[in-house]
């Protein structure tokens, strides 16, 4: 019996070793493609990047069948053209809720320690993936209660039955919903925006790359009067720290009452100091990624500069009608400032200048259901 166990204990030895050398492989063959001026993102150690999983996480990010009614995916919430958000005020879930906040854009979502608008929790990408996959308050993709039948409808597909062992050495046996959500956030760690003028301007010294009124905007943007770059800072120019801040969007009872449907940190916490207080996305693309805030209450560009420039809206009616008090919870950094006519074109030109027209089209992470009538996508499971 000591020689059959010696000879068990070798062979899942064996084993280990040629899971953990696939692995080292696919990572060691996996090449970032950086814009200048962007690091290399953090990378799970359980999680290392590859082209296969990434090629999967693409597809499975486009890929309806990951949803209960079987019509609904990342990407309805997150669509490229819009810099992966969706041009909604708030967001809509599969089965038709509409949620209490609106879809965040994923550019550069990489570089983020934290996830959401007001999660001080989630603080990876693969376990950000399974929040829309199992919420039920509200339902986003629907996959609680129905995993059976979901994984089962994807196990079926071909290029995911060759794909995932190939991406995932442990699959081998059959994937998991694990492995999908370890996928997707591979795919979603190379959305990476970095060629806009501002990026050209500042990290390629193309000077020219920025008319005049954009520099002077970002002159603005960045001086002390405005400090607009103590929230909206680094290369993701906001989203990647984990501060969260109370810009003084409502004053519901003039003691710095917020909407029930959007209350921030002060839902998970219910400490008072909490009420309002949100994360601060990052500007990268944000020109596509209208209405603003976190709950679409602004609907243009020309509205968040009004905003901030009166030192926060403050409404004590829900429709923001009404001016009032400042909120006692509010962010110090929103103090107001003045606008003129020309400061506001300036801050305008240079919001616009961190359009990324080349992400935005970029064939990497496009929908690779729409590349051939089939829906095929070679990559996924290319020898």
């Amino acid at each position: 019996m000591s020689g059959v166990r010696a000879l068990r204990a070798a062979c899942s030895a064996l084993v280990t070793a040629m899971l953990l050398s696939a692995v080292a492989s696919a990572e060691a063959a996996w090449r970032w493609q950086l814009p200048r001026g962007m690091p290399a993102p953090s990378v799970p150690a359980d999680n290392p990047m590859s082209s296969r999983k990434v090629e999967l996480g693409r597809r499975l990010f486009y890929d309806v069948r990951l949803s209960v009614t079987g019509a609904y995916a990342c990407a309805s919430c997150h669509q490229q053209a819009r810099a992966f958000s969706d041009g909604r005020a708030r967001a809509l879930g599969a089965t038709g809720e509409l949620h209490p906040r609106g879809a965040m854009s994923l550019a550069n979502v990489a570089y983020s320690l934290r996830f959401g608008w007001d999660d001080p929790d989630t603080t990876s990408l693969e376990a950000q993936a399974q929040i829309p996959m199992l919420n039920t308050a509200p339902i986003e993709l629907g996959v609680r209660g129905n995993e059976a039948r979901i994984l089962d409808a994807l196990r079926r597909d071909r290029l995911y039955a060759r794909g995932f062992p190939r991406a995932f050495p442990d699959a081998a046996r059959g994937f998991e919903l694990a492995h999908v959500r370890k996928a997707i956030a591979a795919f979603e760690r190379t959305l990476i925006s970095g060629g806009s003028a501002y990026d050209r301007a500042v990290y390629r010294d193309e000077r020219a790359a920025l008319s005049p009124a954009a520099r002077r905007g970002l002159a603005l943007f960045t001086s002390p009067e405005l400090a607009c770059s103590e929230c909206h800072g680094g290369p993701t120019l906001g989203g990647a720290d984990t501060a969260f801040h109370n810009t003084g969007l409502f004053n519901l009872d003039g003691q710095g009452a917020y909407p029930p449907t959007g209350q921030g940190l002060f839902a998970r916490t219910r400490a008072p100091a909490d009420m309002g207080r949100f994360r601060a996305p990052s500007l990268r693309t944000v020109a596509l990624t209208a209405p603003y805030m976190h709950d679409g209450s602004d609907a243009t560009l020309p509205d968040v500069l009004a905003h901030y420039a009166r030192g926060g809206r403050n409404a004590r009616a829900a429709d923001g009608a009404e001016p009032g008090a400042r909120n006692p919870h509010q962010s110090e950094r929103v103090r107001g400032f003045p606008l003129s006519p020309e400061d506001e074109a300036a801050l305008l030109a240079f919001l616009e200048a961190l359009t990324d027209e080349a992400f935005v089209a970029d064939p990497r992470f496009s929908d690779p259901f729409a590349e051939a009538p089939t829906g095929v996508s070679s990559r996924v499971d290319a020898d």
